[in-house]
């Protein structure tokens, strides 16, 4: 393919609300419109951003004049991909049938509940997007989704002598206000609260290697950063993945099947990707064996692939993303109960409190929410500041039970300078031997 341009117009409406220790920090409402328009010619590509659309096709004449001027001699041949299906993504509650002040009213109620005995600070945001994006290109394809996205973040913070532990939850989704019930906002408030209070009486664990359980949200953190962002291709071209040249290996143990899937109804969700391409699901590690890379059109050309997770912010340039990416539950998954007894003693980490990971080394390091000793098989004392630390290959191959328990996070994923929405998930699961020490 010589000559290629596609050209996308984004279009809605941003709503934020910060209440601060009960007072109303921020509340805005913003307005966006833009496009984006790609020319490719050869092996290079023209890009123009713009927030007007009076005058497209004259942009597209200057996306065309910078790709030609590029003018690289090779050839870049875009992989063909199965075209999306316009779609208008329905809710239950549409957020645009409550004012702004019953909108600070819904989160003042959440904050509220997080202000259990002993919680010295709290803090709710409420997050709202509401959002159209249209997709021409010059291959015929001609698409437009419609998207409604909220969410909540609620942190509460307890202090005792100088010591502080903070308690935090979050949910958000594809969907409208009926998020708020189905999560049960207020109980996971109120457990945020509880969280911090508990944990001004844990213990930092021992550092040292142990057998090791994580929950469905560490377990979630640990696909999508070590595992996920190994496996996007431009990672791999760029030569910044563990996983580049393993397609068809082993990398894991029996017990691990990783998926990545928009069309799943969750935070990541999308009808299409940002060329165009439908959403479906990729299997990227079956059975412990390396099966696919995430793909755009371009790198699904250089590598050979599915093509189906090309995504930007706004009006930015598509680069390859997650969507919804998990740890598939084991077909005869095991009940939590049963993994603790399995596992006899050692530590169970919950929770994400961030970390770091590098994909070109394979590494990793993510801070727990908090943590329990477990002695017999049974839970005992809280653990505050842990850490899981490793090297993916060796955590990949040392999972040795898989529940039957999976449950999916949400957040926003950041690569390339941009935000996109994304959800990640796992069962519980029981590794052999890892690395927990004090998160600091």
């Amino acid at each position: 393919m010589d000559e290629f341009h596609d050209l996308r117009v984004v279009r809605g409406k941003s709503t934020r609300i910060v209440l601060d220790n009960g007072e109303l920090d921020e509340i805005s409402e913003s307005f966006f419109l833009g496009a984006a328009i790609r020319a490719l010619f050869g092996g290079s590509w023209g890009f123009v951003q713009t927030v007007s659309l009076d005058d497209l096709a004259g942009d597209l004449v200057t996306a065309k004049r910078a790709a030609r001027r590029i003018a690289r001699k090779e050839t870049l041949n875009l992989a063909s991909s199965q075209p999306g299906i316009s779609a208008n993504v329905p809710v239950k509650k549409d957020p645009s049938d409550l004012s702004l002040e019953e909108k600070v009213g819904l989160i003042r109620e959440i904050e509220d509940a997080a202000k259990v005995e002993g919680v010295s600070s709290t803090q709710a945001v409420y997050n709202e997007v509401l959002m159209k994006t249209s997709y021409t290109s010059s291959d015929g394809r001609d698409l437009e989704r419609q998207e409604t996205r909220v969410g909540f973040y609620i942190t509460a913070v307890a202090s005792r002598s100088g010591l502080y532990q903070a308690g935090m939850e979050s949910k958000a989704g594809t969907c409208g206000l009926e998020l708020f019930e189905e999560v049960d906002a207020p109980g996971l408030a109120r457990r945020a609260g509880e969280t911090a209070v508990d944990l001004l009486d844990a213990k930092a664990p021992k550092g040292g290697s142990f057998p090791v359980i994580v929950d469905q949200e560490l377990g979630g953190v640990f696909v999508h950063e070590a595992v996920g962002h190994a496996v996007e291709a431009d990672i791999v071209l760029e030569g910044g993945s563990i996983l580049e040249g393993k397609i068809g290996e082993k990398i894991g143990s029996d017990l691990v099947t990783v998926k990545d899937d928009p069309s799943l109804p969750l935070y990541g969700r999308y009808p299409f990707d940002d060329e165009g391409s439908a959403s479906g699901e990729t299997v990227l590690v079956e059975d412990g064996v390396l099966r696919s890379y995430l793909h755009s059109r371009e790198t699904a050309g250089r590598l050979g692939g599915v093509s189906r997770n090309a995504r930007a912010q706004g009006c930015a340039r598509p680069v390859v993303r997650m969507s919804n990416t998990y740890i598939a539950p084991a077909k005869d998954g095991w009940k939590f109960e049963e993994i603790l007894e399995e596992m006899k003693d050692g530590i169970y980490l919950l929770g994400s409190r961030g970390g770091q990971v590098s994909t070109a080394e394979g590494v990793f390091q993510f801070n727990a929410k908090r943590g329990y000793l477990v002695e017999g098989g049974e839970t005992t004392s809280l653990l505050r500041d842990a850490s899981l630390s490793g090297h993916t290959l060796e955590i990949l191959e040392r999972v040795k039970v898989v529940g039957d328990d999976l449950k999916f996070n949400s957040g926003r994923c950041g690569k390339s300078g941009q935000l996109v929405p994304v959800s990640d998930g796992s069962p519980h699961l029981l590794i052999e031997e890892a690395t927990v020490g004090g998160a600091g």
